[in-house]
């Protein structure tokens, strides 16, 4: 009999412990969920939809189209459908595909420049909501005609494998043809050949800044944040797209979690990581953008089974909380951003009301995979 009530008080001692924990994990989704919306209502409610198709844009539309599918809030949806439609649902305009091209530029006849190519991500997105032919028209025309050319040193630049490998990936599952994969696989192949450090298993921002040509300001390797960012999340995205039988994946895969651990030994003790990576006296203090690609890598590796979470969550958990307590502003702004550039600038302001769209983007990226990690747990 005395065994009998000991048992049934320890079943009711752990009931009483579950229920606080389920509570307390439900609190702790609750304030992600909450945290989203004053993000993304601040930036909708201040910033119009008809803005141009962009790569500064179309990345925050990444991040956009991920908090409507975690959310269904069909504001967020509008905003991107709306902005896809003032853009005619294309990136770079020009219709003369002999003067097409692919270095930098911000004319209509930069369409194969990857920057003008991420606005194709949320297109796909949205006609896999709502299938209408118009919406990826230009998206086939477009990539399908650089994939008949010989080229294959489109993707020149780190930030570029944000921008296009989820385009490869998207088109694919669309259409089914294996050349998105091929192409995808062989124009990976040359940014490595010129952007890859085998040895730290990060990525330069372009040959520019390749070591020992260019060093930080004291003489170490320059690795950029925001562009290494790019590149994690570039890999998480294809990944997340690709098939589990695709030849390449576990190349990629490989290269996602080596990645991971080069990002993860250069975090700064406060969370962030500083501009110039494995320099944090090149251009001290903290930096959104590229944190906040990394937190949504490492959350998503982890959420995918990639990353080992006793080793990993620590590090995103420590993000997550800068993002969350130093980043993000009472009114929703999100500040510590580095404007538009190339490289860690030593001197520049990077502050509180340092804010953009692309920020706000990988923001709400780092957001949606906490809230699943936390929905996993």
């Amino acid at each position: 009999m005395i065994m009998k009530k000991m048992n049934w008080s320890i079943l009711i001692l752990l009931s009483v412990l579950l229920s606080g924990c389920a509570d307390q994990k439900k609190q702790a989704a609750d304030k992600v969920l909450e945290t989203i919306d004053i993000v993304n209502t601040y930036w909708q409610s201040n910033n119009p939809a008809t803005t141009r198709s962009f790569w500064d844009n179309a990345a925050y539309h990444t991040g956009n189209m991920e908090a409507y599918f975690l959310t269904k809030n069909p504001d967020y949806l509008r905003y991107s459908n709306d902005w896809a439609e003032h853009n005619e649902w294309m990136g770079a305009k020009s219709s003369e595909k002999s003067s097409w091209k692919y270095s930098y530029g911000e004319s209509d006849d930069y369409v194969l420049f990857g920057d003008y190519q991420i606005c194709f991500q949320t297109y796909v997105d949205l006609f896999n909501l709502s299938p209408d032919s118009q919406k990826i028209a230009r998206a086939l025309e477009v990539m399908e005609y650089q994939m008949s050319t010989p080229q294959n040193d489109y993707w020149w630049w780190a930030d570029g494998l944000y921008m296009v490998m989820p385009v490869m990936t998207k088109m694919y599952n669309l259409t089914k043809n294996p050349l998105y994969l091929e192409k995808l696989d062989e124009y990976l192949t040359y940014a490595d050949s010129i952007m890859y450090d085998n040895e730290v298993g990060l990525y330069y921002r372009d040959h520019k800044y390749v070591y020992p040509n260019h060093v930080s300001n004291n003489g170490m390797k320059d690795f950029w944040a925001r562009g290494d960012g790019w590149v994690l999340a570039g890999y998480a995205k294809v990944l997340s797209d690709l098939p589990m039988d695709a030849p390449n994946r576990p190349k990629y895969e490989e290269r996602f979690k080596t990645m991971a651990h080069a990002v993860a030994t250069c975090q700064q003790p406060e969370g962030y990581w500083t501009r110039s990576m494995l320099d944090p006296d090149h251009a001290p203090g903290p930096e959104t953008s590229g944190t906040a690609f990394f937190t949504y890598g490492l959350l998503w590796g982890i959420n995918n089974g990639l990353l080992e979470k006793v080793t990993y969550q620590p590090i995103a958990d420590k993000s997550w909380n800068y993002l969350t307590t130093v980043a993000l502003q009472p009114d929703g702004r999100v500040g510590y951003v580095q404007p538009i550039g190339e490289r860690a600038i030593p001197g520049q302001v990077v502050d509180a009301n340092s804010t953009a769209n692309f920020g706000v983007g990988a923001f709400l990226l780092a957001a949606c995979e906490m809230y699943r990690t936390i929905n996993a747990d």
